[in-house]
């Protein structure tokens, strides 16, 4: 017996050794050593902490490994960001990150890291529009409205997530297509954004879809014009700024997951398996698209296209708009 079954441990030992596998490895397949950690680079409370926390239960469960969320905010996702790249590149720590991801880098002076050389896309999540929105007891009853404002040099000022978000550019390339004045507000997060929005703090605001649904709904408040392409399907009497007298003008918001791109690349392809299918669970989609989120999904390949080609777009916005970070 005891002959018999040292036999099969030596045949175990060299089959594994023979396919590439040490017994360390197979014994401590990825994931197995400690939780999973999802780096939410936001404050709580807004979408990118949302998006993280939808996620994060149906991966646990597949994965059969702790899946946590921390939430490391700071300098537009940047400081987040660098805490992943800091972190050992062993696919326990990923970034979760918003479309401040495609301007930092052409924004921001001395950045820590190189956007597109030292972190590797896991999956694009999804895109959405972003929506002007005002409280509902202001003066601006339409984005005419605003416009006519913003034309007189009335001083309307606008919140948005942060210095250099998405937003903050889009505004910013909005204001000098249509002769415009807006007073940027700063907020660190959507969620001290959306508070002092619907407490009637700030006039405007321009943030996802996914942040202002509730709001809208609970009539705080008044949708004014969407940054998409096309109208969104929850708000079709909302235009699009490109159909309000702003042709061609368009900025998605968007949200992916990122590594660190010293990652193994047999992690990177499970990861994005496994984000994938819980994209698919239909709990986790009917979550994100009550929000106003677009699934995207797909290869990783797909997500490294988008993301690098939204980092060239907002540079080149930068750069011929001479946008400088407050």
């Amino acid at each position: 017996m005891t002959v018999s079954w040292i036999k099969r441990a030596v045949c175990l030992t060299g089959a594994l050794l023979a396919i590439g596998m040490p017994l360390c490895a197979w014994a401590q397949a990825w994931p197995s050593k400690q939780p999973i950690k999802l780096v939410a680079v936001f404050p709580p409370g807004g979408s990118v902490d949302q998006v993280a926390r939808i996620l994060s239960g149906p991966l646990s469960q597949q994965l059969g490994q702790s899946v946590v969320v921390e939430n490391k905010g700071g300098a537009s996702g940047v400081i987040g960001t660098a805490g992943v790249l800091s972190a050992p590149a062993d696919g326990y720590t990923f970034a979760v990150v918003f479309d401040t991801h495609g301007v930092n880098q052409s924004l921001m002076p001395n950045m820590p890291y190189d956007s597109k050389r030292d972190l590797t896309p896991l999956i694009l999540v999804g895109t959405s529009a972003m929506m002007l929105t005002t409280h509902a007891n202001t003066e601006y009853k339409t984005f005419a409205d605003v416009v006519a404002a913003a034309k007189a040099k009335k001083n309307v000022s606008y919140g948005s997530i942060g210095n250099g978000s998405l937003a903050h550019l889009a505004m910013s390339l909005l204001g000098k297509s249509g002769g415009m004045e807006f007073n940027h507000v700063p907020f660190k997060g959507g969620g001290p954004l959306m508070n002092d929005a619907i407490a009637g703090h700030i006039p405007l605001s321009m943030a996802t879809v996914f942040l202002n649904k509730p709001h809208i709904d609970s009539k705080r408040l008044r949708p004014l014009a969407v940054t998409s392409a096309k109208r969104v399907a929850d708000f079709p009497d909302v235009p699009t700024i490109a159909e309000a007298g702003f042709a061609g003008f368009e900025a998605p918001a968007w949200w992916a997951l990122l590594a660190s791109s010293k990652t193994p690349p047999d992690i990177i392809k499970r990861m994005n398996e496994e984000l994938n299918k819980a994209l698919a669970n239909p709990d986790v989609s009917k979550r994100l698209v009550a929000q106003g989120i677009e699934i995207s999904g797909g290869s990783v390949e797909k997500a490294k296209t988008f993301i690098d080609g939204q980092i060239d777009t907002w540079a080149k916005v930068v750069r011929d708009n001479g946008i400088k970070p407050d």
